[in-house]
């Protein structure tokens, strides 16, 4: 939807951007700041433009005066102008609201060549997106002038001091300056970035090329630096995003004036990044110089002074002694509150201005600027006082947690409850609010911010017996100035530190898998070595550990490999256990750990032990003359957020591995190194090597891990995987799969028309294999990938809808295609190797949906309620379209219809009523299928009307 203004008088239009502030839900204030040249050039037609008329799709011309108590010059022979009006909204949606005016100044040199550029009309336009989905809205407002001058050779910096007063995140990006079309639509100018108009010229510190660029995060536009003397234009766009959408954006169009200046411009320190608690009190000394003595004003814009903005208290700037000459000192004071916590930083903005000195010409001298932000970052008080007790509950093992009240009870808050297995620590650093990711810990529920206790029972389904869990609160809040009934209102609202954590603390009464690490690998001599924790429990009753072992990495076939009686004596060699004659080369395994305790006389079977699998390591794809390796393991601890190792064999001391690399994980998607033949570890002794297509080199990898758990000893676990041997290049390329899907049986189902009457959610699953050879050569046996596509009709191109990797390994070769609302459809499967080629298409398989449609032989259409209509049983399902016809016995038509559910009321199409007796019908049915000219389906039969 594009919403236009228009103006009818010549102006010389410096810079301007387009606002817009909620007033209720439809209704908003549109402003346009229009900032004019009021130099001799431009005096006349600046004080000419007195109103504008604005474009409202259909709606308008409404011409709106400009406000002329708000004109003023803010210097540099520029005057700031507004023009204002109300607007409803006819719904949500997303709007662009456009600005067009006559004309530019002329001269402009990097528009259009510098050549009548005053022909050249000026347009800005604002996209505004209003949805109750993402809660209330409004545009940013841009606090600080386009106005100051920029000299030659002297780097120019100039940053909008954007401010949003939802607290949504801003970014900002360079953008074409535009001309309007006289319709509300923009055409791009022919543009040159400034800094490419007298190219390549030089940085103020006298590198080459100058520069010009805006930071994505801050806003500041440099320009390091003019070259030549003149007036450019440049554009930006700030935009406005909520929960990584954008849900708007502003352009600002300005005018840089550059100047020779004898001045050197003034600088301001550097100013830290603040981040401090609510209710922290901040002091913050500004400091600005001038290398010539010049005197000084130093000013500040930013939200935090404005009441219309946030709510108190307001921040305050004191500059003691303005127009100091050569330095200048200000005081920054903010008594922060509950009220100012948000997730984005609140951006201060200060500047600087040089004035001549006594005795200085003033026409020799230009007034330069520097500017600097101070970032300030608002975060929730830490939530005291957190315990647990157990509670009694039907649910079985349950703690009732209790903390004091919260120092910030901001309305529309929430305390969220996190919980893990195992004490734990997390890393405890300035401004790292809420719960790190990869810490281990889960939300578990929320409360109200005034509430003090939760009851933990799992959701109703019992916490496990005897674990030691630990609990940490964080607070989250709502959006500053957002309705707290509307959805999304803690999108983008701030967070409090976590609380200190509180851990129960329990002994550990089952033992958990420690290791599982590969000690030889061979087809048939492998050897895994698993090692577990000894379990909290007196020494001297009989107790027993039962091993279980699985093929791949979620393998759940369990066999029994070990039975180890033991009377849990300290130091005895009971918890390790030597996995022999395994095929280590092919396979990763599962492991399983049950622990039986002595109660009542009887060894009795303790609580589920998580399940543990070998490290597996696989060759990834690569470029040329590198070799990528990925590892995986599926193992209750936590083995992201560590250092792992890579280990290469030497290939001058065969079966000696060299370690060449520590790699830095977090998430298992990380488990990955890319061999170049450096060794990049040079403490066991540096071994390079070169990596050839025809040669093999062999690897394996040491998984680190923990279970943040200051019960469970080592703290650390090591874990080595197979060997593997791979080279950098592959001449066998894998082979297509042989597909199967699994086809409905329609006879079976027609005793179940009910069976699809919702069809949602349901599941087509395929299954295939993977030949070794096909026509007499070998396939590729290192598959790393499966991809599956899948089109909707026959003839269609099949689209990739899924890939089928490790972990688990090894790969699966099954895929359930879930949330289909019809079966009907086509599928292809291919394989893809380790370095990234994948085969041609297997067989193409399709699926049909059952013709489910049954009707029933007798209607009573008496008004009773009760079976009144003629209608299928249960309900029509896979039904594209049918006709229905009803004939009586001679054969005349009395009723038809193209309802998929009929709805047949005993009645002519006239609205007569039919006589009692037996009627015959012919209805033909389409129903969704793999085909897109589905063949229809004729039915035929009798229904008895009863009255």
């Amino acid at each position: 939807m594009l919403f236009a203004t228009f103006n009818a008088h010549a102006t010389h239009f410096r810079a301007g951007e387009i606002t817009a502030r909620r007033i209720s839900s439809l209704t908003y204030e549109i402003r346009l700041s229009a900032y004019f040249d009021v130099s001799d050039r431009g005096r006349q037609a600046a004080e000419s433009a007195n109103d504008i008329n604005f474009y409202f799709g259909s709606e308008g011309p409404r011409k709106v005066d400009r406000i002329r108590a708000t004109i003023r010059n803010i210097g540099n022979n520029t005057t700031f102008n507004e023009y204002v009006t109300i607007f409803t909204f006819p719904a949500a949606g997303t709007y662009e609201i456009s600005a067009e005016m006559d004309n530019r100044n002329a001269n402009t040199l990097n528009l259009r060549d510098g050549v009548q550029t005053d022909g050249i009309n000026f347009y800005v336009h604002t996209t505004l997106e209003i949805n109750t989905a993402i809660g209330t809205n409004q545009t940013p407002i841009l606090l600080n002038a386009p106005i100051d001058l920029a000299a030659v050779g002297q780097r120019y910096i100039h940053n909008p001091n954007a401010f949003d007063a939802d607290g949504d995140s801003l970014s900002f990006k360079l953008f074409t300056p535009q001309s309007g079309d006289g319709r509300g639509n923009g055409l791009n100018i022919p543009y040159k970035d400034p800094n490419m108009v007298t190219p390549p010229g030089r940085t103020e510190a006298g590198g080459s090329p100058a520069t010009f660029s805006i930071d994505a995060i801050t806003g500041d536009l440099v320009w390091d630096a003019p070259v030549t003397k003149g007036q450019y234009n440049v554009a930006f766009v700030v935009e406005e995003w909520r929960d990584g959408v954008r849900i708007g954006q502003i352009v600002r169009d300005m005018q840089i004036l550059v100047e020779d200046a004898r001045n050197a411009r003034p600088t301001i320190d550097p100013l830290p990044v603040i981040c401090v608690e609510a209710g922290t009190r901040i002091n913050q000394q500004i400091k600005a110089v001038d290398k010539d003595g010049n005197p000084l004003i130093l000013t500040s814009t930013g939200g935090v002074y404005q009441g219309s903005l946030i709510k108190p208290a307001l921040a305050s700037f004191n500059v003691p002694g303005q127009n100091t000459a050569g330095q200048v000192t200000g005081q920054f004071v903010w008594q922060t509150g509950c009220d100012h916590i948000r997730l984005e930083p609140y951006d201060v903005l200060f500047k600087v201005e040089d004035a001549p000195s006594p005795g200085t010409n003033p026409s020799l001298f230009r007034k330069l600027v520097d500017m600097t932000t101070l970032s300030i970052k608002v975060y929730g008080p830490k939530p005291l006082g957190l315990r647990a007790v157990a509670a009694t509950d039907p649910a079985g093992t349950a703690y009732r947690l209790n903390w004091t009240s919260y120092k910030c009870p901001v309305p529309g808050a929430r305390i969220v409850i996190y919980r893990r297995e195992g004490c734990s620590d997390i890393p405890v650093q300035p401004c790292l609010t809420g719960i790190p990711a990869g810490s281990g810990y889960e939300e578990v529920g929320r409360v109200a911010v005034d509430q003090t206790t939760f009851l933990d029972n799992d959701n109703g389904e019992g916490l496990r017996a005897g674990i030691s869990y630990s609990y940490r609160l964080v607070v989250e809040f709502p959006r500053p100035g957002t309705n707290i009934n509307e959805p999304g209102s803690l999108v983008g609202g701030g967070e409090s530190i976590a609380s200190d954590e509180f851990c129960l603390n329990l002994p550990m009464l089952a033992p958990v898998i420690t290791n599982v690490t590969v000690d030889s690998t061979s087809e048939t001599k492998g050897v895994i070595t698993i090692k577990w924790t000894k379990p909290a429990a007196s020494s001297g009753l009989p107790a027993q550990y039962r091993l279980f072992r699985a093929v791949g990495q979620n393998g759940t076939a369990f066999t029994q490999i070990a039975t180890i009686n033991t009377n849990l004596t300290p130091g005895a060699a009971d918890t390790i256990f030597v996995d022999r004659n395994l095929n280590t080369l092919a396979n990763a395994y599962n492991y399983k750990l049950e622990y039986y305790a002595t109660q009542g006389g009887q060894l009795v079977k303790m609580d589920d032990i998580k399940t543990a699998s070998s490290v597996r390591l696989e060759q990834g794809a690569a470029e040329p003359n590198r070799i990528r390796l990925n590892w995986s393991a599926l193992v209750p601890w936590e083995n992201g957020n560590q250092t792992h190792r890579v280990y290469r064999e030497d290939k001058r001391r065969p079966g000696t591995f060299n370690r060449i690399a520590d790699v830095t994980v977090q998430g298992p998607q990380t488990f990955t190194f890319t061999d170049d033949g450096s060794d990049k570890y040079a403490a066991d002794g540096t071994v390079n090597t070169t990596i050839v297509s025809d040669s093999t080199y062999c690897y394996k990898v040491e998984t680190v891990g923990s279970y943040n758990n200051r019960q469970i000893k080592p703290a650390l676990l090591y874990n080595f995987s197979q060997i593997l041997c791979v080279s950098s290049s592959d001449t066998t390329k894998p082979c297509p799969p042989v597909l199967a899907i699994d086809l409905l049986n329609c006879d079976s189902l027609q005793a179940h028309p009910e069976a699809f009457c919702s069809p949602t959610g349901l599941t087509n699953h395929l299954s295939w294999t993977y030949p070794q050879s096909v026509n007499g050569k070998d396939c590729d046996p290192n598959v790393s990938a499966y991809r599956i596509y899948y089109a909707r009709y026959e003839g269609e191109t099949p689209t990739l809808i899924a890939t089928v990797t490790t972990p688990p390994s090894p790969l699966a070769t099954t895929f359930a295609h879930e949330g289909l609302t019809s079966f009907a459809g086509c599928y292809y499967v291919t394989a893809v190797n380790r370095f990234g080629a994948e085969s041609a298409p297997s067989n193409i398989v399709c699926k049909d949906n059952c013709p489910m449609y049954v009707l029933p032989n007798v209607f009573t259409p008496n008004a009773d309620g009760k079976n009144d209509v003629f209608e299928p049983y249960e309900c029509p399902a896979f039904v594209q379209s049918l006709e229905f016809k009803a004939f009586n016995r001679w054969g005349a038509q009395v009723f038809t219809t193209k309802d998929v559910n009929i709805n047949w009321n005993g009645k002519t199409n006239g609205g007569k009523d039919l006589a009692a007796g037996q009627y015959y019908y012919e209805v033909t049915i389409f129903f969704e299928s793999s085909k897109r000219e589905s063949t229809p389906t004729t039915l035929k039969g009798w229904v008895q009307i009863i009255r």
